[in-house]
């Protein structure tokens, strides 16, 4: 099925540029045929995917046994002490992406739910629940993806027969474009005291497993909101979307700035709820990501009566990661991630600068995470040695961009006036 689903895909980009080219070359009827190809075949991708999907699920929700959760604990915990990979398939990572409560099995760990920390040896190093939420997809095999998306639709004529009777129609076609996804490395490193050694397998597993899958969700947390670092960007995030053309995919609202530095007042949740989405809906399942200092600011605005609090936030029970704002009867979800810039406080760039874009309203599913493979985890113990640490090493090789035309709304600090 994957090997159909990656025919199928060079199959859409073959049909896409030869209606693009047909366009271009005004042949209405090989550009008609052509586009029928690309709905005809994303019919077929989605089938596949689907049936893909349900033999995962099928997979996914078998609990292991547990001698083979102890088996398989001991194999991996011993394949660590001697230096050597244990790698974590993308079926156990799909697993805890698709579980959010996670099974607590030592065998399914995944980049969004990882397994509870070691009773012994105890960190507060804590983790987001971003990578819970975005949709994600098992790229194995694949040297990239393009996943096509409308930018505008057809427009229609009306008017009475009588009048319409003779009449040229007036031409219109749909505007499409594409969003590519390609691999990218991704490299974690987390540290513990050698002491680890002495814990059982399992609890050594368990602890080795949790360091590494937490740095890695943060990891790839970070590259979601705003990409990599690249000069030529191979991993887009929701600020920087952008796509095959080298067209945006996201929108701005402008943030107030304040005697040269943003500032979070009463109207920029407002501009971005009712800046995202189109004329047909408000809101969505869009939420909001933000930095903890926005939130504070946020939840610091006093009106004049009584001084009594603009905005109201209740965090969730029991993720403390996320919660919601209220502003009367408007009610936004959020999501904490400190790798976002504050608007409150950031200093304007200046007018030989860039836009700073910060806080991000919209819909996580507009985001498409592709998962390149196994994730692999060894333990160094020379790195830190002098210290008695360990180091716990993960690598994995990750895609993501956005998939939707303005699929999300980022606060904008606009650079100093020249």
């Amino acid at each position: 099925m994957k090997r159909k689903l990656i025919a199928l895909a060079a199959d859409r980009t073959t049909a896409l540029k030869a209606a693009e080219t047909a366009l271009e070359a005004n042949n209405r009827a090989e550009y008609d045929s052509n586009m029928a190809k690309v709905a005809n075949i994303n019919d077929e991708i989605k089938r596949v995917q689907d049936l893909i999907a349900e033999q995962e699920r099928a997979i996914d929700v078998r609990q292991p046994s547990a001698s083979e959760v102890r088996d398989i604990a001991e194999e991996r915990a011993n394949a660590l002490r001697n230096g050597r990979e244990v790698r974590f398939s993308v079926a156990e990572i799909r697993r805890g992406l698709r579980n959010s409560d996670g099974d607590g099995t030592l065998v399914s760990g995944s980049i969004a739910q990882p397994i509870g920390a070691g009773v012994e040896v105890r960190d507060n190093l804590g983790y987001t629940s971003l990578v819970d939420i975005v949709r994600t997809m098992d790229m194995t095999g694949l040297g990239g993806w393009e996943e096509p998306y409308a930018t505008a639709y057809q427009s229609t004529d009306q008017g009475t027969p009588a009048s319409e009777a003779g009449t040229t129609r007036t031409k219109s076609d749909p505007g499409f474009a594409i969003s590519q996804i390609k691999p990218y490395t991704v490299s974690v490193t987390s540290l513990v005291d050698k002491n680890i050694a002495r814990l059982s397998p399992s609890l050594y597993l368990q602890k080795v497993q949790d360091l590494a899958f937490r740095a890695l969700r943060n990891k790839i947390a970070a590259l979601i909101l705003k990409g990599d670092a690249e000069a030529t960007h191979v991993m887009y995030g929701m600020l920087n979307g952008t796509n095959k053309d080298g067209a945006s995919i996201v929108t701005t609202v402008a943030a107030t700035v304040d005697t040269g530095y943003g500032k979070i007042d009463d109207q920029l949740l407002n501009n971005l709820y009712f800046g995202y989405g189109n004329d047909y809906e408000a809101g969505g399942n869009a939420m909001l990501f933000l930095n903890k200092t926005d939130l504070k600011a946020w939840g610091a605005l006093r009106g004049t009566y009584e001084k009594r609090r603009i905005f109201a936030i209740d965090p969730l029970p029991g993720n403390a990661n996320r919660g919601t704002i209220s502003d009367g009867g408007m009610i936004v979800p959020y999501l904490l991630d400190p790798n976002l810039t504050a608007v409150n406080g950031t200093a304007q760039a200046a007018a030989s600068g860039e836009d700073k874009l910060c806080c991000v309203y919209g819909d996580p599913l507009n985001y498409l995470l592709g998962i390149f493979g196994d994730y692999t985890i060894r333990v160094d113990e020379s790195v830190k040695s002098i210290e008695r640490m360990y180091a716990v090493l993960g690598d994995a090789t990750v895609g993501g961009n956005v998939i939707v035309k303005d699929g999300f709304v980022a606060a904008k600090i606009a650079k100093a006036a020249s």
